[in-house]
C-alpha cells in the first residue's frame, strides 16, 4: 500500500518512536511524506521515502492531490493541535480530502498504530469495498 507519514515539529519524536517501532512492516510498502518528515524517516529507519517539500511550502497539498487522484491508502499525520500552524487552511484541506475520498488518516500516535496494526492484520480492505458500488458496504450493517 502507499502511506503517507507527516509530523509536525513537535511530534517529530513521535513519528521517529513509530517507524522505528514498525520499521519491519514498513519496508513493505511505499511510503510517502512532507520535507523534513521523509527526511527523518528515511534516515531513522534506511527505507526508501518519497519527499515532498515540507507543509508549509506545499507539502500538504502535494500529498493531498494524492489522494484526490486516488493514490494514497493510509494516511499518518501526527498533528500537534496546540501550536498554531502558518499553514492551517493546508492542513485543513488535507484531512478534509481524506475525509472524501474515504482514506484512513491516523491524527495521534493511538490512532496510527491501530491504523498499522490493522494493515498490516490485513483488516484494511477498504480499497475494495469503496469502488463505486454502494451496496458493498452492506455487509456492516448490523
Amino acid at each position: 500500500m502507499k502511506i503517507a507519514l507527516i509530523a509536525h515539529d513537535e511530534k517529530k519524536p513521535m513519528m521517529r518512536q513509530l517507524v522505528r517501532a514498525y520499521q519491519p512492516f514498513l519496508q513493505g510498502h511505499e511510503l510517502f511524506a512532507t520535507g523534513h518528515t521523509g527526511q527523518l524517516v528515511a534516515e531513522e529507519t534506511g527505507l526508501r521515502v518519497h519527499a515532498f517539500n515540507s507543509g508549509p511550502l506545499g507539502g500538504d497539498q502535494e500529498i493531498g492531490a494524492l489522494i484526490a487522484q486516488n493514490q494514497l491508502d493510509l494516511v499518518i499525520f501526527l498533528r500537534d493541535p496546540l501550536t498554531a500552524q502558518p499553514h492551517e487552511p493546508d492542513v485543513n484541506a488535507l484531512i478534509r480530502l481524506a475525509d472524501v475520498y474515504n482514506v484512513p488518516l491516523a491524527t495521534n500516535l493511538g490512532s496510527a498504530e491501530v491504523l498499522l496494526r490493522g494493515l498490516n492484520a490485513g483488516f484494511l480492505n477498504f480499497r475494495s469495498l469503496v469502488s463505486g458500488d454502494e451496496t458493498k458496504h452492506d455487509h456492516y450493517t448490523e
